[in-house]
């Protein structure tokens, strides 16, 4: 009767229903076309062929020309130490953290820290930590001259230290607050509180019994995340550019120098060295695949053996130690960074400036502006994107019955997994032959890669964890399944949704590759700006746009708790999502 009488509504609705089924497809296409497009369009380079400037390969010479740079051994070994050292560590500090204070009040506070601290910017962090560590920084002003003696800084090579142990430390401090809260997730997906007490019921120490009956059940819900972090600390390249070395730098910093030359026979080799690194991440993803048996075995020894935990109370220290420095890293870089953007004259070894003026904040507000100008026209459509690519996959999964296996959620992590220089370049050379190589839109369909797989990994949870009966009052009540999503499940989804979207602002605010390379240098985001100010070392510039470039990706944060605390301030049951 209803068809009869609405055929228009009818046909509407009828189209919905199969437009549904078919969004997890075009997401997939949305999300991997470019990494396909990209990978494709480093290969062909790599190896001679470039059409575009009249080369026909295959041919070696690219290869031969990056093996014979004579820093290639030295970059990749920076690319390796570093990956793999910060991936350890902060995995390690994130264990021995939950193990010994998961469920006390220290940890519930250092997690109401940390939480927060994971919306920063990766480079304004790095900007923080280098003000705190620099000869000239924070603690060495701190300590000076009552306790080091100096009265002008030293002569001593902290930052972009040959070892890249200051970068290292950069990544630390940055992948300690993501691993910490994929572990709160994974926890309740686990049952560690009554595993953690039935451990403990055995004579176990807080720490050893954790290790042996919950890590191994926490362990397997965060691989893939570990994977990312892997992946990312190996090929990062705006940290890399803040706090590597530069004689050689890092092999991911190489490949942009190279890819960025107006030299066709450079951006071969750069393309060369992006396969190089893409090898370098697949090797060490192996490398650490069979370090999990390895300590697997181990552990299976070690639970077999009894021991029941001597050095928990130290062990336990070190993890809030660790866990709290790496809180009071960013924290600290943070404030002096604002520091920096009010300073006057400021003198070593003056702990503060002599005063604190606009001046600053006056000169540079014209391309803050812009920046922040560009950095919300790009960020706003891709996240808005996200988010109806992301309810659309979702609610499809919840009306058809479909679920995500593993192979979707590799898919959904991959271009996590692989590295940016590995086929940004070659994307970048593909929208160049498509003659779709400027504006603001394939900046965008770059930055919507790396952020609707955090939106989707965000909301999916909360989205599934929605009471179903609720929906089946509602569609009782006679509410058709898109009114039941869009009246009943998102409004009380408003907090998840929100949060959802504030991550992914802060991913595209953060994005400082997929920017320089896709934008060719010609749009200027917060990010890209603060970047390329760390080669000019004028540290007050930096605090400006460091300093605005934190707010963008904390203010999304603050307004997803506010605003459903003021939407539904007289539904206490809706205001926390």
């Amino acid at each position: 009767m209803d068809e009869i009488a609405f055929p228009g509504r009818a046909r509407r609705s009828d189209m919905r229903r199969r437009f549904l089924p078919v969004l997890p497809a075009l997401t997939l296409v949305v999300m991997l076309g470019p990494v396909i497009a990209g990978l494709y369009g480093t290969v062909l380079p790599a190896f001679g062929h470039l059409p575009a400037a009249g080369l026909s390969g295959p041919t070696l010479d690219p290869w031969r020309a990056l093996f014979d740079w004579p820093g290639i051994g030295r970059a990749v070994a920076l690319s390796v130490t570093v990956g793999m050292g910060a991936t350890v560590t902060a995995l390690t500090l994130v264990m021995l953290l939950t193990a010994g204070w998961s469920g006390t009040r220290a940890f519930k506070a250092l997690e109401r820290l940390l939480s927060p601290l994971l919306s920063v910017p990766h480079a304004a962090a790095a900007f923080g930590l280098a003000f705190l560590i620099a000869p000239s920084g924070w603690i060495a002003r701190a300590t000076s001259p009552w306790l080091t003696g100096w009265d002008r800084p030293p002569d001593l090579l902290i930052v972009q230290d040959g070892w890249g142990l200051s970068m290292m430390a950069g990544l630390i401090i940055k992948e300690v607050p993501f691993l910490l809260l994929m572990t709160l997730a994974a926890l309740g997906q686990s049952d560690a509180s009554r595993a953690a007490l039935v451990s403990q019921s055995l004579g176990y120490g807080r720490v050893t019994g954790w290790l042996k009956a919950v890590f191994p059940r926490v362990y397997r819900q965060i691989r893939l995340p570990v994977y990312v972090t892997l992946a990312y600390a190996m090929s990062v390249v705006d940290v890399a550019l803040i706090l590597g070395p530069n004689t050689p730098a890092p092999l991911s910093v190489q490949i942009v120098r190279w890819m960025s030359d107006p030299e066709i026979a450079a951006r071969l080799v750069g393309a060369a060295g992006a396969l190089l690194q893409l090898g370098l991440v697949v090797a060490a993803l192996l490398v650490w695949w069979m370090g999990e048996r390895v300590v697997a075995r181990l552990g299976c020894l070690w639970v077999e053996s009894g021991a029941r935990g001597r050095l928990d109370r130290p062990v336990a220290a070190v993890g809030l130690g660790g866990g709290a420095l790496s809180a009071a890293a960013v924290l600290l870089g943070l404030a002096v960074l604002t520091v920096w953007s009010f300073a006057a004259y400021w003198g070593f070894p003056d702990v503060l400036p002599d005063g604190l003026t606009f001046a600053n904040w006056e000169r540079h507000l014209r391309g803050v502006v812009a920046a922040a100008t560009d950095t919300v026209l790009i960020a706003s459509p891709v996240v808005a994107v996200a988010v109806v690519l992301t309810i659309g996959c979702l609610e499809a999964e919840y009306r058809h019955g479909l679920t995500l296996s593993q192979r979707g959620m590799w898919l959904l992590y991959l271009p996590l997994l692989i590295p940016q220089v590995a086929f940004l370049p070659g994307f970048q050379i593909f929208l160049l032959n498509m003659g779709a190589d400027t504006g603001h839109l394939p900046v965008m369909v770059a930055h919507l890669v790396f952020v609707l797989p955090y939106v989707f990994l965000s909301l999916a949870d909360p989205f599934r964890a929605w009471d179903a009966r609720v929906g089946t009052v509602a569609a009782a009540l006679g509410a058709s399944p898109n009114r039941v999503l869009w009246g009943v499940r998102l409004p009380m989804l408003l907090r998840p949704v929100l949060t959802a979207m504030a991550v992914g602002i802060a991913v595209s605010v953060g994005q400082y590759l997929p920017t320089l390379l896709i934008g060719g240098g010609r749009v200027a985001t917060l990010t890209t700006e603060a970047v390329a100010l760390s080669s000019g070392g004028d540290r007050r510039a930096i605090g400006v746009f460091g300093l605005i470039q934190t707010a963008a990706a904390l203010v999304p944060f603050a307004l997803a708790l506010a605003i459903p605390a003021i939407v539904w301030r007289n539904r206490k049951g809706l205001r926390h999502g």
